[in-house]
């Protein structure tokens, strides 16, 4: 776990600034990043990254000091970006809540951290605060596209508008407030590729510690809390919070190698292929390497001994999912084997797939799944032929027949099958969700940007 916002270089840290470190590694938080955000403080922050190898710097002049800022400062906080240890430029943005620096003079300053983040090729930490509007206005008028809007508090409308800039959003404690409805609501709806966590230590203690000091440790609450509302792991969010910030910072590599098997939740998924016949057009395989923070782009097929060997006790899973960047039953003869050995330890096993298996094979497999696959789901993905074709993109002629084909024949092999649509522009849910019931199938809307 990363807490991407912190003030550890704030005075109540400073009687016991070894034993809060101390108790967010033991928490289980490898890094911090924190900000110095005022005149008097930049030095402090890129001072303690160098006490600390696991303490990050970032550094700016907060909106609420806006009015402190001189050319002299711009040129410290330039000089001390060339220190490899600091991150980030921030925070910065607007404070319409207090106004303690003038409004014209925040947006100005704002306006120039944002010219010194793109000069230092460093992301901007950005602070926003009754002032949605504006902050939005100014990132798109400026073309900001690295950086995180901290301690985010704005609504469903600004989530969106700093997103489609390829902005961050950072969750704080504030999440796991009981009246925080709203906010839920979007951290429930944040995809995975832009979601970070934070304390911003010492302020905004997460419960079950609201109205003490914050401190870094305490992150995981947070996360705890982000995870019980996306119905994930804890283990999930730390991953996927820490492979973006990893990212955004700078602060270590991206996985190289593509994994075989993956967790998500308490469910073992198996990538055994990225080949797949369609090319659908909200497929995230042409977005980006990640799924829940796990890499799953192949460098090469993996055998039929290898995935057996990496999958461990199938029987630890509440199930075994053949479903990675490809159509696993491209690979009839490999999923076969593995489920079967599954089967033998006492797994239970599902295939996901674009059910135009007997269009690839020139046979019909179903057969062939009797007694090893306990449940499928099935891309349906449209309405009518016309809708798939324009939006799965299938190299074969009567595909989406095809697939009906496969959905309704299912059911006389494979005891659970369910058809799958994405929610898509363009798609009859209603309509599709009547198709499933027609074909004797469950039906399971998936929601888009909301992989794994």
């Amino acid at each position: 776990m990363i807490d991407t916002h912190c003030h550890l270089e704030m005075s109540p840290f400073d009687a016991d600034i070894d034993e809060a470190i101390n108790r967010a590694q033991a928490a289980g938080v490898v890094k911090m990043l924190t900000i110095g955000s005022s005149p008097e403080s930049i030095d402090k922050a890129v001072a303690l990254t160098e006490r600390y190898n696991c303490v990050y710097a970032a550094i700016g002049i907060h909106p609420h000091d806006a009015k402190l800022f001189t050319p002299e400062i711009y040129r410290q906080i330039k000089s001390l970006a060339s220190n490899k240890k600091v991150v980030a430029i921030g925070e910065t943005g607007l404070d319409y809540h207090y106004k303690h620096s003038p409004v014209d003079v925040q947006r100005e300053v704002f306006i120039r951290h944002i010219e010194l983040a793109k000069e230092t090729n460093l992301p901007v930490i950005i602070h926003s605060r009754e002032a949605s509007d504006d902050v939005v206005s100014i990132i798109r008028d400026e073309n900001v596209s690295s950086g995180v809007l901290h301690c985010f508090s704005g609504d469903e409308k600004m989530a969106a508008a700093v997103m489609s800039s390829g902005l961050y959003i950072s969750l704080s404690g504030t999440v796991t407030f009981k009246n925080a409805v709203a906010l839920r609501a979007i951290a429930a709806s944040i995809p995975d590729d832009y979601l970070l966590v934070e304390t911003d230590a010492p302020y905004l203690a997460p419960t079950p510690y609201r109205g003490r000091r914050n401190e870094p440790a305490y992150v995981i609450h947070t996360a705890r809390t982000i995870a019980e509302i996306r119905g994930v792991s804890y283990e999930d969010i730390d991953r996927i919070t820490t492979l973006n910030a990893n990212r955004l910072f700078g602060l270590a590599p991206a996985y190289k190698e593509g994994q075989i098997t993956y967790k998500i939740r308490n469910s073992l998924y198996l990538n055994i292929t990225n080949r797949c016949t369609n090319v659908c057009t909200f497929c995230v395989r042409y977005q980006t390497d990640f799924v829940k923070g796990h890499n799953l782009r192949l460098s090469r097929e993996p055998s039929d001994v290898e995935i057996i060997e990496s999958i461990g006790d199938p029987a630890a899973f509440d199930e075994v999912v053949f479903c990675g960047y490809g159509e696993p039953l491209t690979r009839i003869d490999t999923v076969k084997n593995v489920a079967r050995y599954i089967k033998d330890k006492g797994g239970r096993v599902r295939v996901n797939t674009n059910g135009l298996a007997a269009l690839i094979h020139k046979r019909n497999i179903l057969p062939e799944l009797a007694g090893l696959v306990d449940s499928i789901s099935i891309s349906l993905n449209a309405h009518d032929a016309g809708t798939y074709e324009s939006l799965s993109r299938p190299p074969f002629e009567g595909a989406y027949e095809a697939v009906l084909e496969f959905i309704s024949g299912a059911k006389d092999f494979i005891p659970e099958v369910t058809a799958t649509v994405v929610g898509t522009s363009g798609v009859d849910i209603e309509k599709c969700r009547e198709i499933a019931a027609a074909l004797g199938a469950r039906f399971r809307l998936r929601h888009l940007d909301a992989v794994g």
